[in-house]
């Protein structure tokens, strides 16, 4: 289906653009959204009506969105969340997750503003692009920890999972040394050192 965009759509269009998108999309998203309209000879006459109008909305939506990225941009939430040594996620952090975090930090945002690709499923520092607006984009980290003291150790810049991977790489090299060095190691089947050279040469 063709529609005429009202607005700009990431990874669509701009205002005013004909754009060819599938027909459940411009149905359940665009049209029900007030985003776009069908793009018929009714429809563009009507667009070019109120084309005005719509910059000027949009101008001014633009301006408030803006000053709410000012207070937002750069901030660094922190959800708690159960996870397994290796810092893999029992779970995942979602959109919804999210939203309900900066809720708690006194900032309200909706849903499709949080552009999130895929669920956060580890430990760690990740930033994520929040849309205020269609054409105001900014970028939030969201610090994912077991607790708030490993949250403030990830914030300061320690790597959480290396120390964890630091602290079985040793206990393995402890176990390793200490086969080695057993007193009632089997020696009989060690080559002496000249046949090892013989089969050099």
């Amino acid at each position: 289906m063709e529609v005429i965009l009202l607005e700009r759509v990431a990874k669509l269009g701009q205002m005013g653009e004909v754009v060819k998108v599938r027909d459940g999309y411009a149905r359940n998203f665009l049209l029900k959204r007030g985003k776009a309209l069908r793009a018929t000879a009714d429809n563009r006459a009507k667009y070019d009506g109120m084309k005005a109008e719509l910059e000027v909305r949009n101008l001014q939506a633009k301006g408030e969105a803006s000053k709410v990225a000012e207070k937002i941009a750069g901030r660094n939430i922190v959800v708690i969340r159960q996870a397994s040594e290796a810092g893999q996620l029992f779970g995942s952090v979602t959109v919804r997750d999210v939203v309900m975090a900066f809720e708690a930090d006194g900032v309200s945002l909706a849903r499709p503003q949080v552009q999130l690709d895929a669920p956060i499923k580890t430990i760690g520092k990740h930033t994520i692009t929040i849309a205020v607006h269609p054409e105001v984009e900014i970028e939030v980290t969201v610090t994912v920890a077991r607790s708030q003291e490993e949250a403030e150790r990830i914030n300061r810049g320690e790597d959480i999972s290396t120390r964890n991977e630091d602290r079985d790489a040793a206990a393995e090299a402890i176990a390793a040394a200490g086969e080695f060095f057993d007193p009632e190691a089997q020696h009989d089947d060690v080559q002496p050192a000249p046949a090892v050279e013989e089969t050099e040469k």
